[in-house]
């Protein structure tokens, strides 16, 4: 991969690492628990919406774990190969998905291996 490259992944990381915390903070701070609904069924509503939030932020931080390990793949050299067969994952996947560790063909087997997996079950 050209220095290049690994200085446009490495500033698109930063940022999406940084938006994801920025959110993250955001939701800390809109979250008040003084609110008080007289209809059950609103506070029931206000519930399951903060639930859904809690559970998009709960994924967001495990983006960031991700993120955080491409990063330290940045640093060693090894971002943009593939963990399964050591091969350059392709620069037009690692932009639609900076944080993948497969190249397409792996990801590709690894699926069709998780269906088969499915049927026996």
């Amino acid at each position: 991969m050209k220095k290049k490259d690994v200085e446009q992944f490495r500033s698109l990381l930063n940022q999406r690492i940084d938006e994801l915390r920025s959110e993250a903070g955001k939701t800390v701070e809109t979250m008040d628990d003084d609110e008080s609904f007289p209809d059950p069924s609103d506070r029931a509503t206000m519930e399951s919406n903060r639930n859904s939030i809690l559970l998009i932020r709960d994924r967001e931080r495990k983006l960031i774990f991700k993120i955080q390990e491409a990063l330290q793949r940045l640093d060693v050299g090894e971002y943009g190969l593939c963990e399964e067969c050591g091969e350059e994952i392709g620069i037009e996947r690692l932009k639609a998905r900076p944080v993948t560790t497969l190249c397409i063909e792996c990801k590709s087997n690894q699926e069709l291996a998780e269906r088969k997996a499915k049927r026996v079950v």
